[in-house]
Parts: structure tokens; sequence; C-alpha cells
């Protein structure tokens, strides 16, 4: 959520720089609820002063055993007028709170302006795409030709954008899934937690999923509703919720292994082939909390432990940074990573997003009320929150089956995840 003074203070400038991130905001409108939501204040105040005064005048007139009447009609025509006027600006500030609610964060002043992924920049890229002399083939194809990877029968238990893994397959995505924790929880500083797959209301809410991307969720039938994590950052971020966190322990590096579920709700029919974008997806994530000097460097830190899970791999990939308009709704800055998928476009190659890491300065912290106690003022500030895939594990799995493959339809082990596979040097079927 942005801040509610800078809005008070300088709508305008809030209104031009939401422009970027494809946001419209009425400044204007917003100005002349402001000026209400003060004059309903100063009224409020105002009338409990009066209601003060006659309340010590009543205790006074009784004291000196006068008809008290007349002040009692007094304290009760204000009681009802501040009872009106209390109400009203109970309304406006829920109009507001609404609206700061359904803003986006502000783009820190570096990132590129654009309106899609068009106009994102390309920062880096690491590695060469593998050569074959053959036409690769995508994980559809691969999956389909070994039999390990089953979409048929997802479909039969489950419905569209869900798959089956068996045998090899199925334990070379665990092997990458506990590969990236161990190189997070032993290389990178992160402690690892085991989190709810079912969160509440409040915490959505506290990460920016609620009110505004709702449709998107898998809810529960409970009222109020438990929802289904759509990714690890909502409850792992919202561990620090409500909390103040001592300047000595910061940052804090958090990773999680869960599944994520997802509607989907807005793709459209993108992606519907294999495993690319599904309903239920595996990801380890990572997630920082930091004091505001520090934020900026933590994403290129944090950027650099996803990194490195595709550099022990092997895999060729970019790194971009995201423009205005294609960034997430929390975020401020993001990095995309996106990974070469071979197979893709029917052999020709494509770059596919593996892990987006973002800095979100304060905006969820100031939703969750998050804080950490400034040693110099002794006050509580608002942290920043970061977070970012390390890796997508299901993408990852694609990827080595792609760029791993070879002409029989066998798909080579990098030599990393070996001892996770107990040797096994390949998977034939």
């Amino acid at each position: 959520m942005l801040d509610p003074q800078l809005l008070r203070t300088d709508p305008d400038s809030v209104a031009k720089a939401l422009v970027a991130r494809g946001y419209v905001l009425d400044a204007k409108a917003w100005r002349e609820l402001e000026t209400r939501r003060k004059a309903l204040q100063v009224r409020v105040q105002e009338l409990q002063n009066q209601k003060n005064l006659s309340a010590r005048s009543i205790g006074q007139a009784k004291a000196r055993g006068e008809d008290i009447q007349p002040l009692l009609d007094e304290v009760k025509h204000l009681g009802d007028e501040l009872g009106q006027i209390e109400t009203e600006f109970s309304e406006v500030q829920e109009q507001q709170q609404a609206w700061l609610m359904d803003m986006p964060n502000l783009a820190l002043p570096e990132v590129p302006v654009g309106r899609d992924e068009n106009d994102n920049v390309e920062i880096r890229r690491w590695g060469e795409p593998p050569a074959f002399d053959f036409t690769p083939r995508d994980h559809v194809e691969l999956g389909a030709g070994n039999g390990l990877l089953d979409s048929e029968s997802a479909a039969k238990l489950a419905g569209a954008r869900f798959t089956v893994l068996r045998g090899s397959l199925s334990r070379l995505h665990r092997a990458l899934a506990q590969f990236m924790l161990d190189v997070h929880t032993q290389e990178h500083g992160y402690t690892e937690v085991y989190l709810p797959y079912l969160v509440n209301p409040e915490t959505m809410t506290g990460t920016g999923q609620l009110p505004k991307f709702g449709e998107d969720a898998f809810a529960t039938t409970d009222d109020p509703p438990r929802y289904l994590v759509p990714t690890a950052e909502v409850p792992m971020t919202n561990l620090v919720a409500g909390e103040i966190i001592e300047a000595a322990a910061l940052p804090l590096r958090y990773t999680s292994q869960t599944p994520c579920f997802r509607r989907e709700a807005g793709s459209y029919g993108k992606d519907t082939r294999g495993m690319i974008r599904q309903h239920q997806f595996e990801k380890v994530e990572l997630v920082q909390i930091t004091k505001p000097e520090s934020s900026s460097a933590a994403l290129d830190e944090l950027t650099g432990h996803a990194e490195t899970i595709l550099q022990r791999l092997g895999l060729h990939y970019r790194t971009v940074v995201l423009c205005t308009g294609d960034m997430g709704f929390s975020a401020a800055k993001t990095h995309d990573i996106e990974v070469w998928l071979p197979g893709q476009d029917e052999g020709q190659g494509a770059f596919r997003e593996i892990s987006s890491c973002s800095v979100c300065t304060d905006f969820q912290a100031r939703r969750m009320k998050a804080r950490w106690r400034n040693p110099e003022t002794g006050k509580p500030e608002l942290v920043h929150t970061l977070n970012g895939s390390g890796l997508a594990v299901g993408r990852t799995l694609i990827a080595v089956m792609e760029n791993y493959q070879q002409q029989d339809g066998s798909i080579r082990i990098p030599a990393v995840l070996r001892p996770y596979m107990g040797g096994m040097e390949a998977i034939t079927s």
C-alpha cells in the first residue's frame, strides 16, 4: 500500500507516477475526498470537545442542585450529531482505504518506462544454448516418448493444466527442489521454513493478492475462506506481519518449497501445452526482509542467488529488468530470469521466464504493519520486503529435459543432480 501521507500532500505527483504503471488516479477526486475527510475529522473533534464540556457542566450543575434537564437535552443533541459525523468520517476513510488497496506500487526511478514485455531491458546473459545435430523436441514430446509425463491421467483426475510425473522423471523433479534448497540454505544463508498451504484473507491481503486479485486464487467455502497459496511468498513474507524486528536481526532470509495454486484467470489460453503454465506447480521461493537502505543491493543479491542455480545446472539464460507496465502489483523493481528452452517454437528455441525477483520497498510492509526498530531514533519504521523464485521447479525440470535431451529421446542428468538421483546418469524410460 502506498503511503497515505504522500497522497495527502502531493496526489498529482503520485497520479503522474502511476500512469507509468498503467493505473489512472483521479487526483481531483482524491483531493475532494481528502478535503471532506479533514473537514469531518475537525468536526468530530469539535463535537467531542463540546460533549466533554457539556458533561462537565452537568456535573457541576448537579452538584449545585440545579435543573440539569436542559443540559441533558443539549448533550443528547451533540451525541446524535457526533454519531452521524463519525459514521460519515468512517465511510470516507473506508473509501480512501479501498482506493489505496487498489493502487499498485510506485516504480523506482531507474525502472525503464514501458507498456509491456516488449519494453523490458536485457541486462546480461550467461552461457550458450546447446548445439544439436537433430531438431530438439519440447518437454511434452520427450515426456510422452518415455511415458513419464502423463497429462491424460492428470486430466482424468483434475482437468486441464495438471500433470502426472512418473518414475525417474518424478524423482528428477524432487531432486531439483532438494538441490535448490541445499544451495540456498548451505551457501546463501537462507533459513528453510515449512509453511501452511492454506492461509487466511489477512495474509493474502498483506502481500497484495487481495482484494485486487481474488479471482486468480483458489479458496475454500469457509466463512471467512482460506486460500490455497499462489506462492510461498505469501505466508513466508507474512511471518513478520505485525512484528517489530530489532536492527541486529536484519536482514532476514527465508526459503521454502511449496506447491503453488493459481486459477490463471487472466491467461486466456496462453501456454496450455505441457507444464509451463499450470494450476498446481512446485516452487522454491526466496524472501528477504531488510532495512530500507539495504533493499536495492539485496535485489541484486537475491537475483544472483537464483542465477546460481541455473549456472550450476549449466543452463543458458538471460536476465531482464521489467518495464513499468510489466511489473507485478506489489513490485517497485523486478528482475526476470529467462531460461533457454530449445524445444520451444517447433525446435527453434525460446527464452521463457523461470524466476521473477522483486523488491517491494515498504509497500507490503505497510499492509502487514511489519517494522524494524531504528537504533538511532529508537522508533519503529517500516521494513522493505523482497521475493523471488529460486527456482520454479517444474520449469527447471522442463529446461533440463529440453537442454539435456539426446537424439534417442533419453535425457542426460546434469552432474550436480546425480548425487540426488542415486548416481543415475540418464533417464531413458
